[in-house]
């Protein structure tokens, strides 16, 4: 369990699922509240550009919210455009997030992973973290994301620059 609670939205971007089938949306639901976060939100979004970064946007401006996690969106149909809505808004990437990701994606289904474009960066301290929509991808990249959102990992977490945000005036 988290010693230090982070609140954390859930978005899935699809233009096909729906609460009865968002199996990737309900795995990081639960894997959050199962670290001991706090989930606030969670949200299926089409796949738009401008609704993705909407909703995000409001996450980012938002204090309170400490991190996004979204499923879905990063792959290389026309729909698939989280990269672009999103990747926009960052102040500072996280190269790491998708290289390690697709490493591990490696073993697990091989040259497949190069269309992954598991992504994740930093915007107004909050951490978002873009991974594919499976459910798979999902139980994957929440491996190399729940160490980083626990205040007592070492040598080092994100928890720091999510609650250590400076005043506004």
């Amino acid at each position: 369990m988290a010693s230090k609670v982070l609140n954390i939205v859930v978005l899935t971007v699809s233009d096909t699922r729906d609460e009865t089938n968002d199996t990737s949306g309900r795995f990081l639901q639960q894997a959050v509240t199962d670290a001991g976060h706090q989930l606030v939100e969670s949200r299926i979004v089409k796949d738009d550009v401008y609704q993705l970064r909407a909703h995000v946007s409001r996450w980012i401006a938002d204090d309170s919210v400490h991190a996004v996690l979204v499923t879905g969106g990063t792959g290389f149909t026309l729909r698939d455009s989280t990269p672009e809505a999103l990747g926009v808004l960052f102040d500072k990437t996280v190269e790491g997030f998708g290289e390690l990701f697709r490493s591990i994606s490696y073993q697990e289904i091989g040259t497949s992973t190069v269309q992954s474009r598991a992504f994740a960066g930093l915007a107004n301290h909050t951490v978002i973290f873009c991974m594919p929509g499976s459910t798979g991808a999902c139980k994957t990249a929440w491996d190399i994301i729940q160490p980083q959102l626990d205040s007592e990992h070492r040598p080092c977490n994100f928890v720091g620059h999510l609650l250590n945000r400076p005043a506004r005036s």
